[in-house]
């Protein structure tokens, strides 16, 4: 099939690495975001996927929004099969829908109906999934709503970032879908409708959705953290000033600690929870580089009683 790839981070380069490796169908161009300011000098920078695209010598569409009529006249020349999207970032109109004979299909890090959404992937390991997955659908109007293709499944292990765990899906991800596509080429694959009942949401991870309550027991603040990293980064205060907490342990050894409590020895930075204590492994406070919780707690020196989250 003659295909356009819609995809915007790096998460997305994976797919369309293996959809240009297939051999078996053509990227005729790929969307993406518009160059986006990054960095300290807020220069202009194109997207991971725009410059995969251009390093592969394909042509790149920056639409501002995907109902501009220039993209849809573009769009409508290319003559698309089918449209593959990963993580593109934007709604896509029904103008823009119905020129793909085939569609949009699009990959999402989830078992879908579960954690249909912006943040599949963090909702997920937040809520204590243990097992999740990426899914295939036909995009409809309605929010990760459309029939299924297909699906993979993966593990989440007891250590997982949002970041780990996302790079994982990405890569098994990629094989999902371009076996997709080689499916609805040759008619073999059939979108099933999403079931009814099992529908969550997973809505974008605010950054104060990221700060850490330490009444919660530690399992909840371990996943609060696992979730938030690398992004939007899970964080405290400590007198007064922002505290990321870049990576964290519950140790159910550790008792007596009051919620935010902390108790820092030689090597080791405990807090205390709403249950057992967690162990402050790396942090990085305001204005600083990240480093390790015991050398940080030596710099700041803790005095007794002294919380964080207060």
């Amino acid at each position: 099939m003659k295909l356009v790839f819609a995809g915007t981070p790096e998460v997305a380069v994976p797919a369309l690495d293996a959809l240009l490796a297939s051999g078996r169908h053509e990227v005729a161009a790929v969307v993406t975001r518009p160059d986006a300011p990054a960095g300290r000098g807020r220069r202009l920078v194109a997207s991971p996927v725009a410059e995969r695209a251009e390093e592969a010598g394909i042509e790149v569409l920056k639409p501002a929004r995907p109902r501009d009529p220039g993209f849809l006249e573009r769009l409508t020349e290319i003559a698309p099969d089918c449209c593959p999207v990963v993580a593109y970032g934007a709604l896509l109109p029904r103008a823009a829908l119905d020129i793909p004979a085939r569609g949009w299909v699009n990959l999402h890090f989830s078992l879908l109906p579960a954690w249909r959404g912006a943040a599949p992937v963090q909702h997920a390991i937040m809520a204590g999934d243990e097992i999740t997955g990426a899914a295939t659908f036909l995009i409809e109007e309605g929010l990760d709503s459309g029939p299924v293709y297909g699906t993979v499944t993966e593990e989440i292990r007891p250590t997982d970032t949002s970041g780990d765990l996302l790079t994982r899906l990405a890569f098994a991800g990629a094989g999902l879908l371009t076996a997709t596509m080689d499916g609805i080429e040759d008619g073999t694959l059939k979108a099933v409708p999403q079931p009814a009942d099992g529908v969550s949401l997973a809505p974008k991870v605010t950054v104060e959705d990221a700060r850490v309550d330490w009444n919660t027991p530690a399992l909840r603040v371990d996943r609060v953290v696992r979730g938030c990293t690398p992004a939007p980064g899970a964080w405290t205060t400590f007198r007064g000033e922002r505290l990321k907490i870049v990576q964290a342990a519950p140790v159910p050894d550790v008792t007596g600690l009051a919620p935010g409590q902390l108790s820092a020895g030689k090597n080791t930075v405990y807090v205390g929870t709403g249950s057992y204590a967690v162990e402050l492994l790396w942090v990085q406070a305001q204005g600083k580089k990240p480093m390790r919780a015991a050398d940080w707690a030596r710099g700041v020196r803790i005095g007794a009683g002294e919380s964080v989250g207060a």
